[in-house]
């Protein structure tokens, strides 16, 4: 059976074959432990950047900050002269902590007043998810000494079209209250400085996109009749990650996986987990609830069909040449796009047992919270480094479920068979690519008092490799 084998960068492939390196890690940090790579976020950076210089209107990069707690991929944007989206006040203490000004720090998400109070204080553009934070803001700046005006820019959701509508969201002020908005960023227009529009659509279609970058356009239309200046359109982030070494083989491993649901091939799942489908009337039906990890598709390459889409509104002109024609400031929030193979989480082999219905486990010393959270499932085969030639490995390969550490039975880190080219041992590695996405923090936990694994990062110099504690990383003597 053909697995699902990761996508791997050169130089993270570099590292994971210097098994001294990792037996020193793990002596010296423990197991598990995430490290990321600075370097290769700043590979992403250069992509997205030579992508947008290639069009004739500014731009601005933020790095969505909520994709990962590091400080070392928050100094690696600082370093690549980006800007920063930060979601909370331990993200902002972080940012600042880190370097960046308050002019190239953007604040989005869920703010309440306390949150507010300080990002006015700072003079911080704000991302304004709803009337009542825009009211918030004005009020706030007007109470400012020395006529600081407020930054902000109006979050919209609610498009679509009389045949398509875009899924139902908890962000953002809605289309029918933007008339509202708009006039109170014009009766307010002594403490509001009016960036322009924004939006962040959870979806990967880019006819949402499209179709929210219309909206946002005849809003601009209708905030210069009312005599405002937007001058930005943010299009959030929801960029792509490439997850597999070969896209294909995640379609071939879910038709396996629904034949052995329906009980016509092996079984593919840890003790009858559905995902979600269900078997009816001889047909298994539903939507896995999984991610869709057969994505080809680079972040920048996703934004490129986003600014040459043509836009109905606008002649069938394409979105880049809207934002030219119009001298709109282009902004993107990537996240996970920038963080694209810049991370792995390595953890070691605990042992290997036989279940009672003859199901191979290998036990892992991680949980399963450690590296996606508890409802999903990561369909990446992880990498395994074996140390070396040892005489008790049976040469063959194998299909393998992972268990967690924790003494829970929810603890399964696949409940999706795996296979393996051979079985691995008490010692030896199993190393999960690609996490930086999300996966090291969101859903970490301190179950039975496990703590959380350290964090690490890992810069190349020449043919070797310095390993440094997160935090130390970009201060002087720390890479």
């Amino acid at each position: 059976m053909a697995g699902l084998a990761p996508r791997i960068h050169p130089l993270v492939a570099s590292f994971l074959r210097r098994r001294d390196l990792l037996d020193e890690v793990v002596a010296r940090f423990g197991s598990p432990v995430h490290v990321v790579f600075p370097e290769v976020f700043a590979e992403n950076v250069a992509a997205f950047r030579a992508l947008l210089d290639g069009y004739g209107f500014r731009y601005r990069i933020c790095y969505a900050h909520k994709v990962n707690q590091s400080r070392a991929l928050v100094r690696a944007a600082l370093r690549a002269g980006l800007g920063v989206d930060v979601a909370s006040p331990g993200e902002l203490a972080n940012a600042l902590a880190s370097g960046f000004t308050t002019d190239h720090i953007e604040v989005t998400g869920p703010k309440g007043d306390a949150f507010l109070r300080d990002l006015v204080t700072h003079e911080l553009t704000v991302n304004v998810d709803n009337l009542w934070e825009l009211d918030r803001v004005a009020c706030l700046a007007a109470r400012q000494s020395g006529g600081h005006r407020a930054a902000v820019l109006l979050r919209m959701c609610g498009f679509g079209s009389s045949d398509r509508a875009t899924p139902a969201s908890r962000f953002g002020i809605p289309l029918a209250q933007a008339t509202r908005a708009l006039e109170l960023v014009r009766q307010r227009h002594d403490v509001l400085d009016f960036r322009g529009l924004s939006f962040h659509l959870d979806t990967n279609d880019v006819r949402d996109k499209v179709a929210a970058v219309d909206a946002c356009l005849a809003l601009v239309e209708r905030a210069y009749a009312l005599g405002l200046t937007p001058r930005v359109l943010d299009v959030g982030g929801g960029f792509r990650q490439v997850f597999l070494a070969d896209a294909g083989a995640f379609d071939d491993y879910l038709h396996a996986l629904r034949r052995g649901l329906a009980g016509d091939g092996e079984p593919l799942t840890w003790a009858g987990h559905t995902f979600g489908y269900s078997y009816d009337g001889g047909a298994v039906r539903g939507i896995p609830v999984f991610h869709k990890y057969g994505n080809s598709t680079p972040g920048p390459e996703f934004l490129r069909e986003l600014l040459d889409s043509p836009l109905d509104g606008h002649d069938g002109r394409t979105v880049a040449q809207v934002l030219a024609d119009n001298l709109l400031e282009l902004w993107v929030e990537p996240g996970k796009a920038l963080v694209d193979q810049a991370g792995l989480t390595l953890a070691g082999v605990e042992f290997v047992k036989e279940a009672a219905d003859g199901s191979v486990l290998v036990n892992l010393d991680i949980a399963r919270d450690t590296i996606t959270p508890a409802d999903q499932e990561v369909m990446v085969d992880p990498a395994i480094v074996y140390r070396g030639a040892r005489q008790d490995y049976r040469h063959e390969p194998c299909g393998v479920y992972f268990a967690g550490n924790l003494c829970l039975e929810r603890d399964m880190v696949s409940n999706h068979k795996i296979w393996l080219e051979r079985l691995p041992l008490p010692g030896d590695l199993v190393v999960f690519v690609n996490t930086a996405g999300y996966q090291m923090d969101l859903s970490a936990s301190q179950a039975l008092m496990r703590p959380r694994p350290p964090k690490l990062a890992a810069v190349r110099g020449g043919a070797d490799f310095t390993v440094h504690p997160d935090a130390a990383y970009g201060v002087v003597g720390g890479g």
